[in-house]
Formats: structure tokens, sequence, C-alpha cells
């Protein structure tokens, strides 16, 4: 498998439905049992903190990074392999991407919207090339595609803009995924925006 390190996007709140939380931590120990590091946001909260638990008690390494000023928020989760408490949000994206061959959107907030649509922006412009995966569960990401979809028809993006992530149904899914991935490739040259 390429893909040896993961970074996970997903809430610092569990949500309505106990099968975001179930799918967190299935995902948390398919990353574990299968050597696959976590990069996440650092928290314990939420399904942030369902994820890492899931990884670490499934014999993973587990990476946080989280900014100073919400390390007390989020409170910030000091069992894992490693926890950076960095100055800024643009110090904790950067590290995450950096650290990270692949993405994985789970449900989440505004942040996890901000996170995901960052790394889609850098995979468009050919900042990277690493996979991204929105893991769809329970539907919760129709409403986005929706608006994709009427951002492409309103002419502001290409015909082409969700050929930069898979949207897959479950961790089942994204483990599979993960495992089928090419190595990242080596951007080139923006294409036309």
């Amino acid at each position: 498998m390429h893909i040896k390190s993961v970074c996970v996007y997903c809430g610092s709140a569990l949500g309505e439905s106990q099968v975001y939380t179930a799918q967190a931590q299935i995902l948390g120990r398919l990353l574990g049992e299968n050597g696959i590091r976590l990069v996440y946001g650092g928290g314990r909260i939420g399904l942030m903190g369902v994820v890492a638990e899931a990884a670490l008690a499934a014999g993973g390494e587990v990476v946080g990074i989280i900014p100073a000023h919400l390390h007390d928020w989020e409170v910030g989760h000091t069992g894992l392999s490693e926890l950076h408490v960095v100055d800024s949000m643009h110090t904790r994206k950067r590290m995450m991407v950096e650290m990270s061959d692949a993405f994985i959107a789970m449900p989440g907030g505004m942040g996890t919207l901000d996170e995901l649509f960052e790394v889609i922006t850098w995979k468009q412009l050919k900042l990277h090339g690493k996979p991204i995966l929105v893991m769809n569960v329970e539907d919760y990401w129709h409403p986005l595609l929706a608006l994709i979809d009427s951002v492409v028809e309103r002419g502001f993006a290409r015909r082409g803009a969700k050929a930069f992530f898979d949207v897959l149904p479950d961790a089942d899914a994204v483990l599979a995924a993960l495992r089928a991935a090419q190595p990242p490739q080596v951007p080139t040259k923006p294409d036309k925006l």
C-alpha cells in the first residue's frame, strides 16, 4: 500500500446520528489495524476524539495538530503518539497536508468544510496530487455535492470539478480506496481555472 499516513477531517461534535460515531470508530480501527498513521486536528472531543481513540486502541500511530488557542477549547488529546501545539490555524492545516499521503473528510462543521475545500482547491491548482476521499455517511455530503453541481452549471467551475475527490459511503469503502490508491503524482502546472 502506498498510503502510509492519512489526514482525517471531521467534527469536534458527534452530530445527531449515532452512525457518524460508529463509522468514526470503524475508520480509526481500520487505520490502526492496517498501520496507516492518522493525522488529525488533535482534539479529544467529538468525532475527532472518537477516530483517534479507535486508532490508538487498534495499535495505530496518531498525530494531533492543534493551535494553542484551541488546545483548551477542543480539549487537546494528551494520549497521542504525537501532539503538536502550533501557533495558528494556517500552521495546523499546512502541517496536516505535509504529513499526509491522502485526505478523508467525514461529517463535520465549518472547520471540516474549510479544510476539505482547501485541499480540493490545492489539488485543482496542482499544489498536490494526493487522494481526497469524502466519506458520505448517511448522505451527509449530498447538499454539498449538489452545491458543487450548481457551481459548475453556473460557470464557476469546470465540468470535471468533482474528479478531484472520490465520494464513498463508509469506512470500509475508504480503506479499499486507500489500498487501491496510486502513488501521488508530482504536480506539473495548474490547469486553466
